[in-house]
């Protein structure tokens, strides 16, 4: 009985085409992520070599130095802790205004509405600076410079239009009929909105609380303009202070960088799949 030998065929050129271009993109972004990340590890870097002139820093480190995040600790700590206190304070303040605001302009119907959401677009485009000076006036009248609560409220204006915008993204979706079934069952406003729509809004209100916690974390304009002493001093304005009274001690000032960045970091990896449906909650209805 003869036998066939099947002759192997070549891929199709569009194949081989299609497999090049995902071998490109792959490498394209590897050195876009590793071009991204160098900072990071040049900080980690000089960290670790806490002895070394910051012209003198080897690429990679030879041993593992701590001492300069035990100094870093000495002198930060606080400062890391202050960090804490605040941005957790303005997470609360900013989810406390910005949820109920967006409920309202969701599902209330409010005459202006879209001109509302574009003005409180429009906020986030006034320059920092600008802002801090005004506040600063009004600070003094209020008694509120150089005081916990004051950089709390400053840091939650940070991050309440943005807040505002994703959370009613998220709530124009959500079904009326839920709505006006939890009103038929006796359910007020109130209570429709804190039993029913914020555990429905679970994704956006992650995204927003943790987006006002990265921008009161950063915020260096604010910590700058409404402290005057160093009773209420972040870790932002710490670094800053930090780098005039040790510029010949990178390792440490390295070091304390690095832990200002670990919160966020972490936050953010803990945080990244309610991120994702928080953002694109909305875009479906």
């Amino acid at each position: 009985m003869a036998t066939t030998t099947q002759i192997p065929t070549a891929p199709a050129p569009a194949t081989v085409h299609r497999s090049r271009r995902r071998w490109g993109a792959t490498v394209l972004g590897v050195v876009i992520l590793a071009v991204m990340l160098f900072p990071l590890y040049w900080m980690i870097n000089t960290a670790l070599q806490p002895d070394a002139s910051l012209v003198d820093v080897a690429p990679v480190p030879t041993g593992l130095d701590l001492s300069g995040f035990s100094s870093a600790l000495a002198d930060q700590g606080t400062n890391l802790l202050t960090s804490l206190a605040v941005a957790l304070g303005a997470v609360v303040i900013c989810l406390a205004i910005s949820a109920p605001a967006a409920y309202g302009l969701a599902q209330f119907g409010l005459r202006g509405g879209r001109t509302i959401v574009f003005g409180t677009l429009i906020t986030q485009m006034v320059p920092g600076i600008v802002i801090a000076n005004a506040l600063y006036s009004a600070y003094v009248d209020l008694g509120l410079v150089n005081s916990y609560f004051g950089l709390m409220l400053a840091d939650a204006s940070l991050g309440i239009p943005f807040a505002i915008v994703l959370m009613r993204s998220f709530m124009v979706s959500i079904p009326r009929e839920v709505i006006e079934a939890a009103e038929v069952d006796g359910a007020g406003r109130v209570r429709t909105f804190v039993r029913v729509v914020l555990p429905m809004s679970r994704n956006s209100l992650i995204t927003a609380g943790l987006f006002s916690f990265l921008y009161a974390w950063s915020d260096f304009m604010f910590a700058l303009t409404l402290n005057t002493t160093d009773d209420v001093k972040p870790i932002t304005l710490g670094i800053y202070q930090y780098i005039g009274a040790h510029v010949g001690d990178w390792g440490s000032v390295m070091a304390a960088s690095v832990l200002s960045a670990v919160p966020a970091a972490v936050l953010l990896v803990l945080s990244q799949k309610y991120i994702a449906a928080g953002i694109t909650g909305g875009s479906v209805k």
